[in-house]
């Protein structure tokens, strides 16, 4: 596929990063993700052993990770080559298309695919970024207030609005459109969709854009526009009130309530088709393509929807050790864990 002339007819939601307490932050509270509402306050993960969910499908080739706080990385569509700094202190890590974004000590690292320059990262990045939203085929970053975008242009997803350029609070990527939260509750969208319905101009706590839809959260109440072919914008009476957590993915959605995922829309790979074990404990979400990935309390991942390259199969070994962030991409995962702790057997 030569750079330039790439065109897709499906491709995908890119989903917000999940967290430790806060994008760029040390590791010292729960997991939570970057579009859920901040907790008043914080605990720690406990640093015990447990059984994560899934098989050692997809484990190949395991980078050995020498200290708490690095990547793993699994799915066919998983790229290869992980930068050496991926290995320990990230904070954050966000999966796109065919490409992967870290936070580390508030630089931005990329790696794979980069056909279009989504891998080639701005140098104003490489210290002072608090968040980072990794697209199809581009990517976001947020600095001081002020959102970061590179890679493919085609639909206008990294030309930047005067209005990001400061007062930003939170950042989403998706397919070929990027949203962005102000300070005083507005949500912006360029690229694809610009389009902002007038319940999504104040008082907006979170965001996630979806393949051609999005998601805010708002008093708890997750409101939803664009297309709804598949009822990804339909939201379920369950997802109006008390809800903390949103994420879109392609043609689904997510919501996260009283530590039980909700989900709607596509359900062509099972993706909406919650697993028991993501129905309560859960303290993030992150919809990807057509699979999605839950941390629990305890550190541990649940995973579902398409496996059709494992990426629905959680790693074990390696991935059981506390997960302190996770990412879906198209067709590959990402997860930040502690590799000190050693799986039981």
């Amino acid at each position: 596929m030569a750079a330039g002339h790439r065109r897709w007819g499906k491709g995908a939601a890119a989903v917000a990063a999940v967290v430790v307490v806060g994008a760029g932050a040390a590791s010292s509270g729960p997991a939570v993700a970057v579009n859920a509402l901040q907790p008043k306050s914080a605990g720690s993960l406990p640093a015990t052993q447990f059984d994560a969910a899934g098989s050692a499908a997809g484990a190949a080739n395991v980078p050995q990770l020498t200290a708490a706080g690095g990547i793993y990385q699994w799915g066919t569509r998983g790229m290869s080559g992980l930068p050496a700094a991926t290995t320990s202190g990230l904070s954050a890590v966000s999966a796109g298309g065919l490409f992967g974004l870290a936070l580390k000590n508030g630089a931005v690292l990329a790696w794979g695919d980069n056909n279009f320059g989504e891998s080639e990262v701005p140098a104003d990045l490489s210290s002072g970024t608090t968040q980072i939203a990794a697209g199809w085929l581009h990517g976001l970053a947020l600095k001081n207030g002020k959102v970061y975008a590179w890679g493919n242009d085609w639909y206008g997803q990294t030309e930047l609005p005067a209005s990001v350029s400061s007062g930003v609070t939170a950042i989403s990527a998706s397919t070929v459109h990027s949203l962005a939260l102000l300070r005083n509750g507005q949500v912006v969208s360029w690229g694809s969709r610009a389009d902002v319905p007038d319940f999504a101009q104040s008082g907006v706590d979170a965001i996630s854009a979806g393949g051609d839809h999005n998601l805010v959260l708002k008093n708890g109440v997750v409101l939803a526009w664009g297309s709804n072919a598949f009822g990804q914008s339909a939201v379920p009476a369950a997802a109006q009130s008390g809800v903390t957590a949103i994420s879109a993915g392609y043609e689904h959605s997510l919501a996260l309530k009283d530590g039980g995922v909700l989900a709607w829309g596509h359900d062509n790979y099972g993706q909406t088709n919650v697993p028991a074990a993501a129905k309560t404990g859960v303290v993030a979400i992150d919809a990807g393509w057509n699979h999605n990935l839950a941390i629990k309390a305890d550190g541990s991942l649940v995973a579902w929807g398409n496996n059709s390259y494992s990426q629905a199969t959680v790693p074990k070994p390696p991935v059981c050790g506390p997960v302190t962030g996770a990412s879906a991409g198209y067709e590959f995962g990402l997860v930040i864990t502690d590799r000190s702790v050693p799986c039981r057997r």
